[in-house]
């Protein structure tokens, strides 16, 4: 592949929901620029962009891929994204490195919530938009159905270009309203055919020619001033040019992409009037942390942000990068600008056709991977020693599924640790953390699935089988009634004997800590030995009595006892505080304390009551609940325990469609209710005894 400069590159994100076709659509469009030789199929497990053994066996994608083609003088550098939600650190990864996003939907379907999450992607980092209609070749399917559905969502910025006239429930053409003709296809083979008289067509083509005037205020005045006059090619092109890198039209085509129906339409759009990354300045800090924006120019400092990371069994370590301004080259100068540390460089490939191909440079503009690149993560910015910047990194979403890892095997936790690390580097979406009370392993992500293939790649790459399964919860106890008691401990073996005893009286505070106090008079116990009273009472509210949780809300005061001159010693007095403690507890009405968390939910204004009803069947209260700043969108805030939060994000996404969102933090302890504390103590017996 020869060289490309800036202006000459399209980077487009292939984003939308889950079984729509993204895939089949980015593998026709490989085949129809002859990038591959063979057009495969996301059944067959043969695609260029699913190649990660779990892609094959699931027949979908759970993560970002990266493919290059040649179009009439442009390359076009095209990133696969997934469309389940389970793996939405894909479209994360996919929207930080494009400039533009394919927004796909399939013919006959809804405005679905996959496309939704795409454009709202796109807006964020204020990214041109396309629409593809795919599977127009499907019997007795409704373009227009979603045509319509989309227009509903997003109004007259809608710019259908290309669109299918049906007749018998089939399609017998696209029409092209850019080129103003109608093309038939055989075997992925378009043959201009004559328009046809169909007043839906004359409705759509009527709305085309009004969406290209308003990008263009001379456009605009010559629509006016002759009620519609037609629009040469060039003016047509401008028009759509100027309105879709300002974001003013989001054009739309129908395709079908098993055969190879409108793909080359679609490829000639990417081509026209998608951006290039000249048209789009990124931002970031210098080292100053001040703001900076950085254009695309070969000739500048470089600059560079890792999107996406691979461990790769055969090349091994290999980093996406998108050079955002400079050239990355092997014997450059380099810095990491989040460590400060400076970077030597591995080998640079691109991907072509599922494979690594050797390249001198990575120009700006372009994708490339820099493989064995040590000490980078993904987000992380790559740029000249000599003008230290770092690019926006990239926003992935918080995970909100949290399983404990349990091994099959004894002894191998250490396995699934260093596995579960290397993994998070790949997918940052994933969380790993050992939970410090329980030492439970903790894996946390965006749903079942997304731990699905966690523990499955755990055991492919990495040879550990484990299972899941709901985490302990860190529960508390506490007193609710104060209580007095001796600590006596007295011991006589020959020669020194052991002597320690005190009189300490506990009692509930509203903190989350221990207090310890001492109003000894008359040196009755001598202040060396009060350091080792406290150690003592430390040591025993580690572990409660009822269910061996810590034990929290609590102040103890020494107030009075005894030592003898020879015998007492700091282990006695340590001794003698436990006895006390151990002696007060069961008269001060322990009880246990349950964790509850803070949850804010975010939800479509239909879904509220449901949402309202599953809160409270957790025993959660709602706290309050009003329009959040999306439209259309409702914030609803509660108090729920955290042991009643296990499936909240599947409950969630099932009643939302998969709109909703939450976050949930730890707010206190509070008293559980009697049949939790009795369930609680009943578990932590049966570990007792296993």
């Amino acid at each position: 592949m020869k060289a490309y400069q800036a202006q000459d590159i399209r980077n487009i994100a292939i984003a939308g929901h889950g079984g729509r076709g993204k895939t089949t659509l980015a593998e026709a469009m490989l085949f129809t620029a002859g990038a591959i030789d063979r057009l495969g199929n996301v059944a067959d497990g043969n695609t260029v962009m699913d190649y990660d053994p779990e892609e094959k066996k699931r027949h979908i994608s759970v993560s970002t891929s990266v493919a290059n083609l040649e179009w009439r003088d442009v390359k076009i550098n095209l990133i696969d994204t997934p469309g389940f939600f389970d793996f939405a650190g894909g479209l994360s990864e996919g929207v930080r490195a494009a400039d533009c996003v394919l927004t796909v939907l399939a013919a006959g379907s809804d405005f679905d919530v996959g496309a939704e999450k795409a454009v709202k992607a796109a807006k964020s980092r204020g990214l041109a938009k396309i629409f593809a209609i795919t599977k127009c070749d499907v019997d007795n399917t409704d373009f227009y159905k979603t045509l319509d559905a989309i227009k509903e969502k997003y109004g007259t910025v809608i710019c259908p270009v290309v669109v299918p006239h049906y007749a018998g429930g089939r399609i017998v053409s696209y029409v092209n309203f850019l080129q103003g003709k109608a093309f038939a296809y055989n075997n992925g083979e378009a043959k201009e055919v004559a328009m046809p008289d169909d007043p839906v067509i004359e409705e759509l083509h009527a709305a085309f020619t009004e969406s290209v005037a308003s990008a263009d205020d001379d456009l605009m005045m010559q629509y006016f001033e002759d009620e519609g006059a037609s629009f040469t090619h060039d003016d047509i092109v401008r028009g759509l040019n100027t309105g879709v890198k300002a974001g003013m039209i989001i054009p739309v085509y129908a395709c079908s992409a098993t055969k190879l129906e409108g793909v080359d339409f679609i490829l000639n759009a990417i081509r026209k009037y998608a951006p290039s990354p000249v048209d789009v300045t990124e931002t970031g800090v210098d080292a100053n942390d001040e703001p900076v924006e950085i254009k695309c120019d070969a000739a500048a400092d470089t600059a560079a942000i890792c999107f996406k990371t691979v461990a790769d069994p055969f090349v091994g370590k290999m980093s996406f990068f998108k050079v955002a301004a400079g050239v990355v080259k092997p014997d450059g100068s380099y810095v990491n600008s989040r460590t400060g540390d400076a970077v030597r460089l591995g080998k640079l490939v691109m991907l072509k056709s599922g494979k690594t191909v050797d390249i001198p440079e990575i120009t700006a503009g372009d994708i490339g991977v820099i493989t064995k690149l040590e000490g980078f993560k993904t987000g992380d910015t790559l740029c000249a020693a000599k003008n230290v910047v770092k690019l926006d990194g990239v926003d992935f979403p918080l995970p909100c599924l949290s399983m404990a890892v349990k091994v099959r095997k004894k002894g191998e936790e250490e396995k699934v640790a260093m596995g579960l690390k290397k993994l998070s580097h790949e997918d940052p979406s994933i969380k790993f953390y050992i939970e410090d009370e329980t030492r439970e392993q903790i894996i946390s992500g965006l749903g079942e699935q997304h731990l699905d293939v966690i523990v499955s790649k755990l055991k492919s790459k990495f040879g550990v089988e484990v299972d899941l399964a709901v985490p302990r919860v860190a529960y508390r106890e506490t007193i609710r009634k104060p209580v007095s008691k001796q600590g006596r401990h007295k011991k006589q073996s020959g020669g020194h004997g052991q002597f320690g005893d005190v009189w300490i009286r506990f009692e509930p505070i509203a903190t989350d800590d221990f207090e310890f106090a001492e109003e000894v008079v008359g040196g009755a116990v001598p202040k060396n030995y009060f350091p080792a009273v406290e150690k003592g009472l430390r040591e025993s509210i580690a572990k409660g009595m009822i269910a061996g949780y810590p034990m929290v809300g609590i102040k103890a005061t020494l107030y009075d006892g005894s030592y003898h001159p020879v015998d007492s010693s700091e282990m006695a007095f340590k001794t003698a505080a436990q006895i006390a403690f151990k002696n007060a507890i069961p008269e001060a009405q322990p009880t246990i304390l349950e964790p509850v968390g803070t949850l804010k939910t975010y939800m479509p204004d239909d879904c509220l009551g449901d949402i309202m009803g599953d809160i409270t069947k957790r025993r959660g209260r709602i706290l309050g609940m009003g329009p959040s700043d999306d439209p259309h969108t409702q914030e609803l805030v509660a108090e729920v325990p955290m042991a009643n939060m296990g499936d909240f994000s599947t409950v969630l996404r099932s009643i939302t469609a998969g709109r909703g969102s939450f976050t949930f933090t730890f707010c206190r302890y509070e008293d559980a209710p009697k049949d939790v504390a009795d369930k609680v103590i009943a578990d932590a017996k049966k570990d007792d005894e296993e």
